[in-house]
């Protein structure tokens, strides 16, 4: 596994360029950091993350991954996260690769795939070293561009294949099936993050996935270690931040765009999440030449 892990760093470290970089393979993000970093809120978008290098720990709902060397994480469902680099030095630097999902490949291989045993959807798991080994090949392409077209499809499907193996595959499954749980739930997920500024009635909710309200309470928080409000909530501030940053100005009309009916109580829940007052913590990521971040790396 260390051969093979050193291979990968030393391949994304002559294509990293800044934190994230987006890979001429499609839906290969490679993350480098040479810094450690506070924690900072996002939106993780349905990913396999696997670090290469370097600590990380994010934070999702009341639960807590990390990450080491060597060890991944399917993110099934667009969740609100705060991460933090843990270890990350210009000596050794924290190193990772994204893998968007692409849910089709992975419903064209659910006919020949056996069933897995369920585990828990919130820790981390070790690569083994079909998988790496898997991951090395594709990452080799980016030496060899020309063959990305023909290859990375084939390969890309392998490591599809090895995460379906894996101990993480019945969250692909269920991801994947239309009648799934997952899915199910991606479909409340979506509503409330396209109707963030309307008030959330757990009952439609429940409706629009198909389960009866305790079902829908359990399977969302099984989905994404938050209830609907929370979920909300984490995405209502997240958006205030893109606004502040875009258009910055008066928090209170951010406030209101937002949902929220008090901006005393915006005022305060933005703080708590981010730090910071709203005005202070654009004015902070202004002057840094920073953005919200809307991606797992």
């Amino acid at each position: 596994m260390e051969e093979i892990l050193q291979e990968l760093i030393a391949i994304a470290g002559r294509h990293a360029h800044g934190r994230r970089t987006k890979t001429a393979i499609p839906r290969v993000t490679i993350g480098r950091s040479e810094v450690a970093t506070p924690p900072l809120p996002e939106l993780c978008q349905p990913t396999v993350l696997l670090v290469l290098q370097g600590t990380k720990a994010v934070l999702i709902g009341d639960r807590t991954l990390g990450y080491g060397a060597g060890s991944y994480f399917v993110y099934a469902v667009e969740t609100p996260a705060t991460s933090q680099l843990i270890e990350a030095s210009s000596a050794r630097p924290y190193v990772a690769i994204a893998f968007a999902l692409d849910i089709g490949l992975i419903a064209s291989l659910l006919i020949d795939h056996k069933q897995a045993v369920d585990g828990d959807s919130f820790v981390t798991n070790r690569a083994d070293d079909e998988l790496l080994d898997a991951w090395r090949r594709m990452l080799r392409l980016l030496d060899r561009p020309a063959e990305i077209p023909v290859l990375a499809p084939m390969l890309e499907r392998e490591i599809a294949f090895r995460l379906l193996q894996g101990p993480q595959g019945a969250k692909l499954r269920e991801l994947a099936r239309a009648d799934g749980r997952l899915a199910q739930i991606r479909r409340a997920t979506a509503w409330i993050r396209s109707h963030y500024n309307e008030p959330v009635d757990v009952t439609e909710l429940a409706a629009l996935a198909h389960m009866s309200n305790a079902s829908f309470h359990r399977h969302f928080k099984a989905a994404t270690a938050m209830s609907p409000i929370q979920y909300q909530k984490q995405v209502r501030l997240l958006e205030a931040r893109h606004l502040l940053i875009a258009e910055p100005g008066n928090a209170t009309r951010v406030a209101f765009a937002v949902g929220y009916e008090s901006a005393s109580q915006f005022s305060r829940e933005y703080a708590r999440h981010f730090g910071l007052p709203p005005a202070r913590d654009a004015a902070r990521l202004l002057a840094r030449g920073e953005t919200a971040t809307l991606e797992i790396d």
